[in-house]
C-alpha cells in the first residue's frame, strides 16, 4: 500500500510567553522569533501513514511545499519510517490559498502511483481546513475528512472512523484510491530513533519549482487563487468579564437587568 503523506511547518505558539505580531505589510505575521515544528494534525498523518505500512506493506512518501527550512521537518518524517520525500519550494508560490495549495500538491505527486493521499485536517497556522478536501477534489478522488481510524478490508476499500461533534464516531467505507484528512487524537505519533534519523540524513528529498511542477505563474499564489490575503488584525480588547455573586435567584435577577440595560432583551 503506498501512501503520499502531506506536510506543513507551522510556527510553535505552545510556549505561554510567545507573542505573536502582525508585520509591517499588515497581511502576514512577524515569524522571526518563532521555532518552527510540523503541524500538529499532520504529525498524527505521517503517524497513521506509517501504522498502514508497516502492517500491509508498500511505501510512504512525505510531500511539503516550503523553502529549504522545511527540511527540518520533512526529515523527521522520514525518519519515523517515511521512504522518500518531495518539497514544493518557488517564491512564486507565496499568496496561495488552499485551492492553489492544492494545485500544487497535485501536480508534486501526480506522477507518483498511490492509494491513499493523507493531510492533517487543519493547519495550526491558517486553520483553513480546506486544502485536503480541495485536493481530493482536484484528483477527482473520493475523500473523508476528520478521520481518526483506517482499516484496510481489501486491497481497495478501507472502513474509516470520522470524527463528529461530542466526540462520536462515524464509520463509513471508502474505495481506494482516496484522499483523507486525518484528525489528532486517533494514535500517538512516535519519537524518530537515533537510527531512523541517521538513515532519514541519506534519503533524498526532490526539491520542484514552478517549471518542474507544469504549472503556469497564473495557477499558484495570489493569481491562482479563489481567495486573496487582504490584512490581518488584532482583536481589541473590551471591558473585563463581571462576576455576578450570590445566589442563582440573585444572579439571575442581575443578569436580566444587564441584558436589559444592553437592550439585548
Amino acid at each position: 500500500m503506498n501512501i503520499v503523506v502531506c506536510v506543513k511547518q507551522v510556527p510553535d505558539t505552545s510556549d505561554p510567553d510567545t507573542e505573536v505580531h502582525i508585520d509591517g505589510t499588515g497581511r502576514g505575521v512577524d515569524q522571526s522569533k518563532f521555532s518552527f515544528v510540523i503541524n500538529d494534525a499532520d504529525n498524527y498523518a505521517v503517524e497513521e501513514a506509517i501504522l498502514l505500512k508497516e502492517k500491509h506493506g508498500g511505501e510512504v512518501t512525505v510531500v511539503n511545499i516550503g523553502s529549504e527550512a522545511a527540511n527540518q521537518v520533512i526529515r523527521m518524517a522520514l525518519a519515523k519510517g517515511g521512504d522518500g520525500a518531495i518539497r514544493l519550494d518557488d517564491e512564486k508560490f507565496a499568496g496561495s490559498d488552499p485551492v492553489a495549495l492544492a494545485r500544487i500538491l497535485q501536480a508534486g505527486i501526480k506522477d507518483l502511483s498511490c492509494d491513499i493521499v493523507m493531510t492533517g485536517c487543519l493547519a495550526s497556522d491558517d486553520g483553513y481546513g480546506a486544502v485536503g478536501v480541495a485536493l481530493a477534489s482536484l484528483m477527482g478522488l473520493p475523500h473523508a475528512a476528520y478521520v481518526k481510524t483506517v482499516e484496510v478490508l481489501s486491497d481497495n476499500k478501507l472502513k474509516i472512523g470520522r470524527e463528529l461533534e461530542g466526540g462520536l464516531l462515524e464509520m463509513d467505507e471508502i474505495v481506494t484510491p482516496c484522499v483523507l484528512t486525518i484528525q489528532t487524537g486517533g494514535n500517538e505519533p512516535r519519537y524518530a530513533s537515533f537510527k531512523g534519523i541517521r538513515e532519514a540524513s541519506k534519503k533524498e528529498i526532490k526539491v520542484m519549482d514552478l517549471p518542474a511542477t507544469g504549472l503556469s505563474e497564473d495557477q499558484v499564489g495570489e493569481a491562482g487563487s479563489v481567495a486573496v490575503m487582504v490584512q490581518y488584525s488584532v482583536p481589541e480588547v473590551g471591558d473585563l468579564a463581571e462576576i455576578l455573586e450570590g445566589d442563582p435567584g440573585e444572579t439571575a435577577g442581575k443578569l436580566a437587568g444587564i441584558l436589559k440595560d444592553k437592550g439585548l432583551v
